[in-house]
């Protein structure tokens, strides 16, 4: 079995802000740190929600205040992301190698994600996005064709955009991540699931979509022929049927076990169930890989099955 391992950081390893992100990714590159002490060879991907929102907000408005300038099309704010999280992560890893003494390259691979133009996602977005607008503002975008739904949160009131989550079918840089980690590199690639792209006729055109970076993770993993899938959430582990009598935290789990989990409706189908269902995807493809859901403060006791959502396959 190879000592590949694919890190999946959630949105609790960055923050929300610039400042939270820049202290945030330090503990992040401790765990990375600590699994490469440990002779795995590390590709990591990434969450990007809060921060492709905050790019896709500030170039919305940086263009109504400057009408020579456009609005920046999804595709271009998750290549933003990906350049902008990956440059503190790497810097933040670098940097904790080099303390304990460890030279490691450290490599961000801005990376295109194929995804199916009839995906059905298409027609059932479920990604809220951006700022608050106006009902008026709201009809201007349904005008360009976009989707728009009303929110009222803590943090405001009103309407929103709401974009595609289509499943990813290939990663286009696959051969350069994987050329890396052989040269023994740590990668970050396929930040918040990947820009996401159309392929016409051999152009790669950028579509207006978030694809779930869970996915994406679980699609790494497979195409490198990884032996492990490693989660990292601010969970020991996954939960179902909460506060309920039959509250239940999930340990090890079968193939069998945990397809029955995926249909049975139990998951939250915007946190836990993408999660799991990603982690079948991976685990089921071939025999002998395992995936682990965890804390991110216990990534390595989670690769020594000591604590985490664990799924196998035997």
């Amino acid at each position: 079995m190879n000592n590949i391992i694919v890190v999946a950081l959630g949105r609790n390893a960055f923050g929300d802000t610039l400042p939270e992100q820049q202290e945030r990714v330090k503990k992040a590159a401790a765990v990375i740190a600590d699994l490469a002490e440990a002779k795995y060879e590390i590709v990591i991907t990434h969450s990007n929600g809060p921060q492709i929102g905050m790019i896709q907000t500030a170039m919305t408005e940086f263009s109504r205040l400057n009408h020579n300038y456009t609005v920046a099309p999804m595709s271009v704010c998750g290549a933003m992301s990906q350049g902008y999280i990956g440059f503190d992560l790497q810097s933040a890893i670098r940097t904790e190698l080099l303390n304990r003494g460890i030279y490691k390259p450290v490599s961000t691979i801005i990376t295109q994600v194929r995804v199916d133009p009839f995906d059905k996602a298409f027609h059932n977005p479920s990604k809220i996005i951006g700022r608050y607008m106006t009902k008026d503002e709201a009809e201007v975008e349904e005008r360009k064709g976009n989707y728009t739904v009303y929110e009222e949160t803590p943090e405001g009131s009103g309407y929103r955009r709401i974009i595609a989550s289509p499943q990813p079918i290939d990663i286009y840089e696959i051969d350069a991540i994987r050329t890396l980690v052989e040269a023994n590199q740590i990668v970050i690639a396929a930040g918040g699931g990947g820009i996401p792209v159309l392929d016409q006729r051999g152009r790669l055109k950028g579509a207006s979509a978030i694809i779930e970076k869970d996915y994406t993770a679980a699609k790494l993993a497979d195409m490198l022929d990884a032996s492990a899938l490693l989660i990292l959430t601010s969970k020991d582990y996954i939960r179902i049927n909460k506060g309920t009598p039959e509250e239940t935290y999930l340990k090890e789990l079968t193939v069998e076990e945990a397809t029955a989990l995926v249909d049975s409706g139990k998951l939250k189908p915007t946190t836990s169930l993408p999660k799991v269902d990603a982690c079948l995807k991976f685990v089921s493809a071939s025999k002998g890989r395992r995936a682990i859901i965890t804390n991110l403060d216990k990534a390595v006791s989670g690769l020594k099955e000591k604590v985490g959502t664990i799924i196998k396959n035997v």
